[in-house]
């Protein structure tokens, strides 16, 4: 198979991948459905192969789980499984900090200061998903500025286990976060002062730990 050949493959791979593991965090896909290779191809409008490459990629990340011949269905949220994952994300985060905070302008504060404003507004207007992708953007910065690529695969990998919780939670009307958090980071940011910056990362991260232990 060419170069040219393979590209299309991976892109619908991917694409598969992403629309499922979001589905599966929006809830859109219930904790113990089951799911078939063949009703999400013909929904994504794609052939059965790059969904069940998907699926592969879904189990190893703990969002979906099989049995040969006999199921595959979207795994339940365990607290267990939430508390590691969010563990292992906040560790990369207080990495990236630890590297992006010397290295920020004034534009990468001035990024992270709208996303909170953005988030902060989504919060109060009880709008899940804004809320959550203004977090995204806030925290993305630090990751970005840090060049840090294996930091943010891994954090990409284990994040939507968190999600899932998150979600359930801003839905009951509460969240593990606040923008009031995210301000005191921001002025860390801003001061560069790097022990802060990491101190609040890491109060931020492990109140979603005791969120699963909560749950």
């Amino acid at each position: 198979m060419s170069v040219v050949d393979a590209i299309p493959r991976t892109l619908l791979r991917d694409r598969a991948y992403a629309s499922i593991r979001d589905a599966i965090v929006a809830g859109e896909l219930e904790p113990g459905a089951a799911v078939r290779d063949a009703d999400l191809a013909e929904r994504l409008g794609l052939s059965r192969a790059p969904v069940r490459e998907a699926f592969a990629r879904l189990v190893d990340e703990g969002l979906l789980e099989s049995k040969p011949q006999s199921y595959t269905r979207v795994t339940r949220v365990l607290a267990a499984e939430v508390r590691d994952a969010a563990a292992v994300v906040g560790a990369m985060h207080e990495l990236v900090t630890r590297v992006a905070v010397p290295r920020l302008f004034a534009a990468d504060v001035e990024t992270m200061r709208a996303a909170n404003e953005r988030f902060a507004a989504a919060v109060a207007a009880g709008d899940v998903d804004a809320a959550l992708q203004a977090d995204d953007e806030l925290h993305d910065v630090l990751v970005r500025v840090s060049g840090n690529r294996a930091a943010a695969a891994t954090a990409a990998r284990y994040t939507p286990l968190i999600r899932r919780l998150e979600r359930r939670r801003f839905g009951e009307g509460g969240t593990c976060r606040s923008a009031g958090q995210h301000e005191r980071l921001i002025a860390a940011c801003a001061a560069g002062d790097v022990d802060e910056a990491v101190r609040v990362t890491a109060e931020i991260w492990r109140g979603l730990a005791e969120l699963a232990d909560s749950d």
